[in-house]
């Protein structure tokens, strides 16, 4: 029987990985799979965790696809279900990835049962995956016939808020621009996800301008919107500059009515107030230009 940890450095599994380092659990291996597709952070923690696990002589082992990600999403020929009268039997590329169309998901969990049975062939596996108690409907089945999953958050009752906590009192964060990225996404998943809901994919055009950039690039390969229609990448970025020009007035009535606002931490572009119900900082000043040109 072997233990390994399935680790993709968000919150989750990052504090499950550490608890079982500093309870002394069984654990034979740290295993990741890299979507190429990360956010910086992730990989940031991906190489702290990896002198961690030196130290302790632990393995760890990074996974990749068997083809690139922008190769199958924008590339791989994949066969019509029903030709109909189309004059050849292939589209280019799965497109976006998530919603009911979660192929990404798909080639990771086939790509590292498929590294189990060779690496460890014949032995039952216990994998630790990192499923935090208050969100237990996120647990899947993906039988293999010689995998147990394990769930060490919810035997220990951690909540996300609980792991995040954890993982910051570890000295770990999730900072880009200054931002840590679990106070503007409610999931730090792959920054290219169809599954970010419009509050996300809006700071990230605000507040993490080369990732927007990325995903007009893809929008311009892609012909169905990332959100359905009336919400490419192209027509949310019209809608979030309004949203945000219409957001400055109310952030000057709150100045005029609370006072001046701190000036030292403005300087350091890390102050964050609500104003109308979405989050705003000082750096920000107007992203939709800049972002659109560069």
């Amino acid at each position: 029987m072997k233990y390994v940890a399935n680790c993709s450095f968000g919150k989750d599994s990052l504090s499950m990985t550490l608890r079982i380092l500093e309870e002394g659990l069984p654990l034979e291996e740290v295993v990741f799979y890299d979507t190429g597709m990360e956010f910086d952070s992730i990989y940031h923690n991906r190489d702290r965790m990896r002198k961690l696990l030196m130290e302790k002589k632990i393995p760890f082992t990074e996974l990749c696809p068997d083809h690139s990600f922008l190769f199958d999403m924008l590339v791989r020929p994949v066969r019509y279900r029903k030709k109909g009268d189309r004059p050849y039997p292939y589209h280019y590329g799965y497109e976006w990835c998530g919603g009911c169309a979660r192929w990404g998901t798909a080639g990771k969990v086939s790509v590292i049962n498929r590294y189990y049975r060779e690496m460890y062939p014949g032995e039952t596996i216990v994998e630790y995956i990192g499923i935090a108690s208050d969100e237990q409907k996120r647990i899947r089945s993906y039988p293999d016939g010689r995998t147990v999953r394990k769930y060490p958050l919810i035997e220990w009752g951690m909540t996300e808020a609980d792991c995040l906590n954890y993982c910051h009192e570890k000295g770990f964060d999730w900072k880009e621009n200054g931002i840590d990225l679990y106070d503007i996404l409610d999931r730090v998943s792959c920054w290219c996800c169809r599954n970010k809901n419009l509050k996300e994919l809006k700071m990230i055009y605000r507040y993490l301008p080369e990732y927007w950039q990325r995903l007009r690039g893809i929008q311009s390969r892609i012909p169905e919107p990332m959100k359905g229609t009336g919400k490419s990448v192209f027509e949310l970025e019209e809608r979030f500059e309004r949203e945000i020009r219409a957001e400055k007035p109310v952030q000057m009535k709150e100045v005029r009515k609370n006072g001046t606002e701190n000036s030292s931490s403005q300087s350091k572009g890390r102050s964050f107030e609500k104003y109308g119900g979405a989050v705003s900082g000082s750096r920000t000043g107007r992203p939709g230009k800049e972002r659109a040109s560069g």
